[in-house]
């Protein structure tokens, strides 16, 4: 059964936020934070009759594609205004070019 996306992330950031504050920036480690996120469970159970899934905890509903796409969407790293600056840079600079070649 797939563990709840919504219910693993909101696990996920508390863990960290807590690690973060117990352990000293010098003596973490990325493997020990990640054996963390390992021990969560948060089982979905299957309706049979719809072969949809529900999270007892949170009330999500959802086909394994949908369950997917939420933990994939979840999983992405958010867009920082740095980012979007970099990305309209480099539309620019690339429709610059474009521009003197024609």
């Amino acid at each position: 059964m797939p563990n709840c996306p919504e219910c693993t992330s909101r696990e996920k950031k508390k863990i960290q936020a807590k690690y973060e504050a117990e352990t000293p920036e010098e003596d973490r480690g990325r493997d020990d934070l990640y054996k963390l996120f390992d021990e969560i469970e948060i089982p979905m159970k299957m309706d049979s009759a719809t072969k949809h899934f529900i999270c007892k905890r949170c009330g999500l509903y959802a086909t394994r594609e949908q369950v997917s796409d939420i933990r994939y969407k979840l999983n992405q790293k958010e867009k920082t205004r740095d980012d979007k600056h970099d990305d309209y840079l480099d539309w620019w600079q690339k429709s610059k070019k474009e521009k003197a070649e024609s």
